[in-house]
């Protein structure tokens, strides 16, 4: 990735460590108002990056539920 997608990406990370910690879901909106009103492209790439992690995220939490899913239900018609 190029300059713009590390720094933004490296934010998104220290924002999803910081909502997960406290709950403060406003801190995106905060973080969006201060980037877009300095850099669009900065803006937009956090943006991204956050959206990626977060579906990436929830996927991994899909897919540990199906497969715990799985398993309990093979363990069961054994």
């Amino acid at each position: 990735m190029g300059v713009t997608e590390d720094l933004a990406d490296d934010l998104a990370l220290k924002v999803i460590e910081y909502i997960d910690a406290s709950g403060d879901e406003g801190v995106i909106s905060e973080m969006v108002a201060l980037l877009g009103a300095t850099s669009q492209t900065a803006e937009e790439a956090f943006l991204t990056s956050l959206r990626v992690r977060r579906a990436n995220i929830a996927a991994r939490e899909l897919l540990a539920r199906k497969i715990k899913a799985y398993k309990a239900a093979k363990t069961e018609s054994s």
